[in-house]
Order: C-alpha cells, then structure tokens, then sequence
C-alpha cells in the first residue's frame, strides 16, 4: 500500500453530547465545516479526546458513520478503533473501511497488556487485517493505556508483517524514539506527533503532521507557528510556541479534568460539544470565570476559533 504523508493539523475532535450524557450527531456537520475553515486537514475520531472507550460501540458506530456521511472531502476522517477485545476492535475496524473511512488507528489495549514489541505487533496485525483496504496507524499513548515500548523497534518489525501500516500517532514526549521513527527506512512512514505543546520541537526533527486537541480551537495559532518555522523565522515560531504552551497550561490548571475542560472551551468558542461522561467532570462556572479572565490578561483570545454558523 502507498504511504500517503500527512501534511499540516489533524484535530482529535471531542464527541457532543446533550446534557444527559447522549450523542448529539447534529452538531458534527457544523464541527466538519469549522475544523475544514480554520485551515486543519483531518480529524481523529473517537479517540481519547473524543471520549472513546467512554462510548459503547454502537455509539461509536453513530459517530463514525456521521463524521464520514458530513466532512468535507479535504478533511480526512481518521477513525480510532482501539478496544480492550481484540474482537471488537477488529469489527470497528471493518466497520470504518465500510463506511468510508480514510484511515484506521488503534491503541494498546489497556487491561490486560501486550507482551512486548511482538505482542503489540501481533495484536495491530490482527486489527489491521479486518480492513485490509485502509491505512493503518498504531496509536502511541502510554499515559492512557499504561503500555509503553520502542516504536521505533514496533516498526521495524511491523513494517514487513501489516501490509497496510502507514504509520503511527505518536503522542508521548519521547523525541529521540520519535525521530528514530522519522527516519526508519528513509522517511517510509507516516509519523504524527500528538503532543501540541511540543509541536515546534517535533518540526524541527523532521514532523509535517500532528494530530492534538487544542487543534480544535486554537489552529490558527500552530498553522502561524508552522508558516514561522517554514519561512526559517525560528524566534518567532518559538513565541508561538511560547503562546500555545501558555494556553494549555491554563486551560489544564482551569480543574482536575483537562479534557472536560478543553470540551467545554470548545462550546465557549466554536462548536457547542455538551458535556463529558463520567469519570470525567466539567468545569465550574466559577472555575471558567477565571479561565476566561486568565486567557483575556495573556491576549490569547484573538487565535482561538469564533463560532461558525450551521447552513
């Protein structure tokens, strides 16, 4: 399978919800169309930010199938098909190639783990299998699922055993690991980084895709710091940068939920996205009062994406 490179933001969308807790599937037409203006390339559907594991997988069927039937043609729908059973995962999986999906990805399960490397691979072996006809990406998040291992050792030996791996998202601060797998076999993989506040550090080993949370609302920020670091203005990248990090240090401080938290800034600025499933809690009214006022003192207003009006 030809290994198409990913070039700019992939934005990991968050699931709406009505304020019991069900899907709201109208609104992903309006949050397709926002995320297409506001320059990003793709969205990565049902993952940690959309709340996957959270959702049973009917629900993520739903979401799925309306993410594909209303995105525009220019943003690709990446589907996150991970499950603690392999079974599930492996159905997921067929049901995206079904639907029409441009790509699959999958995380480690996180009960029972992997042995090892081989484990892993084996595992992605299987889920790869289910859809054939898709591109697939091991999904690196150790911090959710509590497994971790050299990707870079991952790849070399998936490379030859899943034919339709295509890369992996990459979302862990291990950048000598990272740009091992930039380079493995002369840049054959599609590596996305998946941590925002480290953005630039990834361009400048080599990183042309990234897929992250705070793309949702803040991609005019990262794309000006992109279009800074192309143009060789490495001071000024590096102040965006500064900016971006400042954001999501306050964005995380606003509670104890930094998901629920980036949800609900979602609903403040762009797309009304509802509430977060437990475990996860919203913030306070008071706790956003603050927030609003903490972003407002740092000038960070003007790049965070303004409501875009449903047809």
């Amino acid at each position: 399978m030809q290994i198409l490179k990913t070039n700019g933001l992939v934005a990991a969308p968050f699931t709406p919800m009505y304020p019991d807790g069900s899907l709201n599937l109208d609104v992903i037409q309006q949050y397709a169309e926002c995320l297409h203006q506001n320059g990003v390339v793709g969205a990565f559907v049902c993952g940690t930010t959309g709340e996957g594991l959270s959702l049973t997988t009917k629900e993520r069927r739903q979401v799925i199938e309306r993410w594909v039937e209303v995105a525009p043609t220019e943003l690709a729908i990446i589907v996150h098909v991970g499950h603690n059973s392999l079974d599930d995962a492996c159905n997921m999986a067929l049901h995206a190639q079904q639907v029409g999906a441009r790509s699959i990805a999958c995380m480690a399960p996180s009960f029972f783990k992997p042995q090892g490397v081989l484990g892993m691979v084996e595992w992605c072996e299987r889920v790869a299998a289910a859809a054939p006809s898709l591109p697939f990406y091991y999904y690196h998040i150790p911090s959710m699922t509590g497994f971790n291992m050299s990707v870079h050792d991952f790849l070399q030996i998936a490379g030859y055993r899943i034919p339709n791996l295509a890369g992996v998202k990459f979302t862990y601060e291990d950048l000598n690991d990272f740009e091992k797998c930039l380079k493995l076999d002369g840049g054959r993989f599609d590596i996305l980084f998946g941590r925002d506040e480290l953005l630039l550090s990834a361009l400048r080993l080599g990183a042309r895709g990234a897929v992250g949370s705070t793309y949702n609302f803040a991609a005019p920020l990262y794309l000006s710091m992109i279009d800074a670091f192309d143009r060789g203005e490495l001071d000024a990248a590096q102040r965006l940068q500064q900016v971006a990090c400042r954001m999501i240090d306050l964005l995380v401080r606003c509670s104890s939920c930094p998901i629920a938290t980036f949800k609900r800034w979602m609903s403040e600025v762009a797309v009304e996205c509802g509430v977060t499933r437990m475990p996860l809690t919203s913030p306070t009214e008071d706790q956003l009062t603050q927030l609003r006022s903490d972003l407002e003192a740092v000038q960070l207003q003007r790049w965070l994406t303004r409501p875009v009006i449903a047809r």
